[in-house]
């Protein structure tokens, strides 16, 4: 928590939180500190249905959060591959990714960059990306929005599929994709425009629409009528935050920790 009240970071998870409302019981993935609290401060609040792990092989009562454990959890069940990938194959799954790279049609990468033949970098691979973004609903983190995350064409290596008809085998969309939310470091975005076009949801507190759309490599839609500012997190919200997080490794993520409130121009931070 900063002087203002509250930082960047745990506004994200705020909103990262939110993707899980209305998801019933199934298992949630939040990959990377924000989201796995963002799923954690879900469970605790407004969806208590949901199933999280404790990063390993076990279900447990209350969401752990990253870093040094205090005390061990309490156990709820086995979280194995046969049970995890059998809620997966079902459709009884919500991840919230975090790619390198993503483009106007939700395809997202964390395989390459450049060429696949030659790359500028090598990442992960496409691990399970293909079939979770057929399987299950998904949702996206992006911690720094600009042209190199949010790019021109299509990703370097499509590793997730998307609402790109161009890729779609026999001009038919793969019948399990949805793709929910994108959280990044200036605002909240969707897929609600035609077509699955990406639309910005809310703007974080002193981003205007213009900065968002200058660091995106596509045209963003903008919703009709003033843009709603992405809410702050309670004080519920941020107390139960600060009780899944306490080695406060939310810190860590954005460089210099910033408040949830961005300064305006000129003002001193």
């Amino acid at each position: 928590m900063t002087e203002q009240g509250y930082s960047l970071a745990e506004l994200v998870i705020s909103v990262c939180a939110e993707a899980f409302r209305d998801d019933g019981e199934v298992i949630v993935t939040g990959i990377g500190a924000l989201p796995r609290i963002g799923a954690g401060l879900a469970k605790m609040t407004f969806a208590p249905d949901i199933l999280t792990t404790e990063g390993e092989g076990w279900f447990t009562s209350e969401p752990v959060g990253p870093g040094k454990r205090a005390v061990e959890p309490e156990i709820e069940g086995i979280a194995h591959y046969d049970r995890v990938f059998s809620a997966l194959y079902s459709g009884k799954r919500h991840a919230l990714v975090a790619p390198v790279q993503l483009d106007r049609w939700g395809q997202a990468n964390i395989s390459v960059i450049g060429d696949h033949r030659k790359p500028k970098a090598a990442m992960l691979g496409a691990r399970g990306f293909p079939g979770n973004s057929v399987l299950h609903p998904n949702s996206f983190f992006i911690p720094t929005h600009n042209k190199r995350a949010f790019v021109e064409g299509e990703v370097d290596f499509v590793c997730m599929a998307g609402y790109n008809p161009d890729r779609y085998v026999n001009g038919k969309p793969p019948a399990g994709l949805d793709l929910r939310i994108i959280v990044t470091d200036l605002c909240v975005m969707d897929f609600g425009a035609p077509q699955h076009a990406i639309r910005i949801k809310s703007l974080h507190p002193g981003v205007a629409f213009d900065e968002v759309q200058a660091n995106t490599g596509f045209p963003l839609v903008r919703p009709e009528g003033v843009i709603p500012i992405t809410p702050a997190p309670t004080a519920q919200q941020l107390a139960i935050i600060c009780r899944i997080d306490p080695n406060n490794i939310r810190a860590s993520v954005f460089k210099d920790n910033p408040p949830g409130v961005r300064a305006a121009v000129g003002e001193a931070a």
